[in-house]
């Protein structure tokens, strides 16, 4: 089953905004959030015009402008880097608690199906996922509403085996968390970042808000009991529509995704 997009992803050629910075900002926000983490290597500059659909030297220009502003390290036969470390240091929760949180937002809202394709693995996901590149995972990007408003638009990969059973008619009914646990996996842990960005123009129109309004982004992985990542999402909310919240107790802090 593939329904796939005929844009070319992270660029809109028709903002004022130049394609190597557009590039840039993209790939800063994947190494801030943590999705490229810390010593990963970064696309070549042959592998970043493929996917972004430009020249080399727009690709290179982005990358130059990571390293000018020490986000990453480019050498000579060794590549680029990801030199960054970002200075946040993780909560402990409880994943029961979140992972029902997860399932009654999900159950509580409408869910358009946007695009289900089996793709590659491309980093940062063939990392977020431990597995090696190019292995075929299943891309599933959906848009979540509540009372007639678009919520978040998320994008996930699962990896091919436990998305085998993975219909369209079910994607389209079913939180993705309860499909994973259908197909005999038991959650364990899950590692998220939460960060900011602003709406691009994909983003404007699919949350129905400004081009630049503030956005939530929500990068997560979830693990199963044997530390096996099941899945890679990333979740961006309209604020206005969407919170956090985290209560604080001793000795574990509980959360809640409202």
């Amino acid at each position: 089953m593939s329904v796939k997009s005929e844009e070319t992803a992270g660029v809109d050629r028709m903002q004022a905004i130049p394609l190597y910075h557009q590039i840039f900002l993209q790939l800063r926000e994947e190494i801030t959030s943590g999705e490229r983490a810390f010593g990963s290597r970064l696309p070549t500059e042959e592998g970043l015009s493929a996917q972004f659909g430009v020249s080399r030297i727009t690709a290179r220009r982005a990358l130059d402008e990571l390293a000018e502003n020490h986000f990453v390290e480019r050498k000579r036969r060794v590549g680029t880097t990801v030199i960054f470390r970002s200075p946040a240091k993780p909560f402990q929760g409880n994943i029961d608690q979140a992972i029902e949180s997860l399932l009654n937002f999900g159950r509580s809202t409408k869910v358009k199906l946007l695009e289900v394709e089996h793709v590659p693995a491309r980093a940062p996901i063939d990392e977020a996922l431990n597995i090696e590149p190019d292995t075929d995972v299943l891309r599933v990007v959906r848009v979540r509403w509540f009372d007639d408003s678009p919520v978040g638009h998320f994008v996930s990969f699962i990896p091919a085996d436990i998305a085998s059973h993975m219909t369209r008619a079910k994607l389209k009914t079913t939180p993705m968390l309860a499909l994973i646990e259908e197909a005999g996996v038991q959650i364990g842990a899950a590692h998220q970042t939460i960060s900011a960005t602003l709406a691009d123009a994909m983003l404007s129109s699919m949350l129905q808000v400004d081009i630049g309004s503030p956005i939530l982004r929500v990068s997560r992985t979830v693990e199963d009991k044997q530390g096996r990542p099941v899945q890679h999402i990333l979740a961006q909310f309209r604020p206005d529509k969407y919170q956090i919240r985290l209560d604080l107790n001793s000795p574990g802090v509980d959360m809640q995704l409202l």
